[in-house]
């Protein structure tokens, strides 16, 4: 049976529909960024998603080529993830999406090295007939997190991003969305299948601890 990483990791993609603190460690991902309404049918993201999933299916069949991995095991491709921001914002409005910049990503197997990596985007070129110069190897390490599952439109999100924040701080945690650490969604439905009120979409926001100041008085 083909490793599946939804299972062998619930604690990074099947938490409850109730905040929780999690650490992540370090990964490798098949990354394409863009910027723009990734509501537009024919906009940037969505042609991301397509050169996202032509490298992650070019790796997971490499074994189906001369091009032999060490250590491959066969698996399930995870599931497409997204880190999300707009310039001088903190957090995210949801109403100005057009201003959205986005890295699309897709997890890659610890065994695939950037090697590996650059023979898939050989591979994928050679075989689509398409540029896919855009894809590249993004390692990242996000850290300590808050994380829920949000059911339902992604429009509704602030309400599950807001009992978040709560817990967060309620355990002694602040928020720390900056330029290198993002907003960050991973999505276990497809919209195009799904009823939009069954959507099952993980959210993740960085954290840090609180800073305590002790203040004396003077006598």
């Amino acid at each position: 049976m083909a490793f599946d990483y939804k299972k062998e990791y619930k604690e990074f993609y099947l938490p409850k529909n109730k905040p929780n603190i999690v650490e992540i460690p370090k990964m490798n991902y098949i990354a394409v960024r863009g910027k723009g309404n990734p509501n537009d049918e024919n906009g940037d993201y969505k042609n991301t998603i397509g050169l996202l999933y032509g490298i992650a299916y070019t790796i997971k069949m490499s074994y189906k080529t001369p091009h032999k991995i060490d250590g491959f095991f066969e698996y399930v491709v995870p599931p497409l993830e997204g880190f999300w921001w707009q310039e001088n914002t903190k957090g995210m409005d949801y109403n100005r999406k057009d201003d959205l910049n986005f890295i699309s990503i897709i997890r890659l197997p610890d065994f695939v090295t950037k090697s590996d990596f650059d023979w898939a985007i050989k591979e994928a070129t050679r075989k689509k007939k398409q540029d896919f110069s855009r894809v590249e190897f993004l390692t990242y390490d996000e850290g300590i997190c808050v994380q829920c599952m949000h059911i339902g439109s992604y429009d509704d999100e602030p309400i599950t991003v807001e009992e978040m924040h709560k817990y967060a701080s309620n355990q002694g945690y602040e928020l720390d969305i900056t330029d290198k650490r993002y907003h960050h969604e991973i999505y276990l439905s497809d919209p195009r299948k799904c009823d939009v009120n069954k959507l099952k979409t993980i959210i993740r926001h960085p954290i840090k601890k609180q800073i305590k100041y002790n203040l004396k008085e003077n006598i």
